[in-house]
């Protein structure tokens, strides 16, 4: 296993991140307290629903946390069904292997942390929102096997291929070892910020890979009722 000293760049398209020590839910840290799961992963809906207990728009402001130690990769107003939204690409050790996930986090009413910005468990990144009223105030978060994904959801299966479910993923994994070392993780896997968004060709194709192989690059759109946050 390589682990590098520093969480300076590395060539490559890489760089170096905190391996995560372990992962707690995104909001009332570290179990959720004050909150509920109001939508689970369904096949249309890859992630989960958090709402405060209160109800209604109680939880709006509220702070939303990062699940682990990580890396952000995005952080970006991306419109549409999304609205404000942060991705933290995290490094994890398990069975003597390391694994990267991407923890996305949508909806925000602010966004407190910057693209390239190193980010610890527990640390707040931004507070949960509406979409500018879209929505009543809840965080939708999902946890991605598929670096790739990055903000265009809808060119990929919307399964376990992809995606881990995330209450799953972060019950059997609170504890992991690793922590206070650094290790490389890959970067600029997709698309992001002024680029744009990257679209397959044929996305019907493609649903499955990893990664598209052809591609058309489109700027940001005010779009409702394109690739939908949910």
């Amino acid at each position: 296993m390589l682990f590098v000293a520093g969480l300076a760049a590395v060539p490559g398209g890489k760089t170096s991140v905190r391996v995560a020590d372990g992962f707690d839910l995104p909001v009332g840290k570290p179990n959720g307290e004050g909150y509920y799961m109001s939508r689970g992963f369904l096949s249309y809906h890859p992630g989960e629903d958090w709402n405060g207990v209160r109800g209604g728009n109680s939880d709006l402001g509220d702070p939303v946390y990062a699940i682990g130690n990580g890396y952000v990769t995005f952080a970006h107003d991306a419109r549409m069904g999304w609205g404000n939204v942060v991705i933290v690409r995290h490094a994890y050790v398990e069975n003597g292997k390391l694994e990267t996930v991407d923890s996305m986090y949508a909806h925000l009413d602010r966004i407190m942390v910057r693209k390239g910005q190193q980010v610890l468990r527990g640390q707040q990144i931004g507070t949960i929102g509406t979409n500018r009223g879209m929505y009543t105030a809840h965080l939708h978060y999902e946890v991605r096997k598929n670096l790739f994904i990055g903000i265009n959801r809808s060119s990929f299966a919307r399964n376990l291929t992809n995606y881990h479910r995330p209450g799953q993923f972060i019950a059997q994994r609170r504890k992991l070892p690793g922590g206070g070392r650094t290790a490389p993780i890959p970067i600029n896997t997709y698309k992001t910020d002024g680029e744009g968004f990257v679209f397959p060709e044929s996305a019907a194709k493609k649903k499955d890979s990893k990664a598209p192989s052809a591609a058309r690059t489109e700027r940001f759109r005010v779009n409702r009722f394109g690739d939908m946050g949910d």
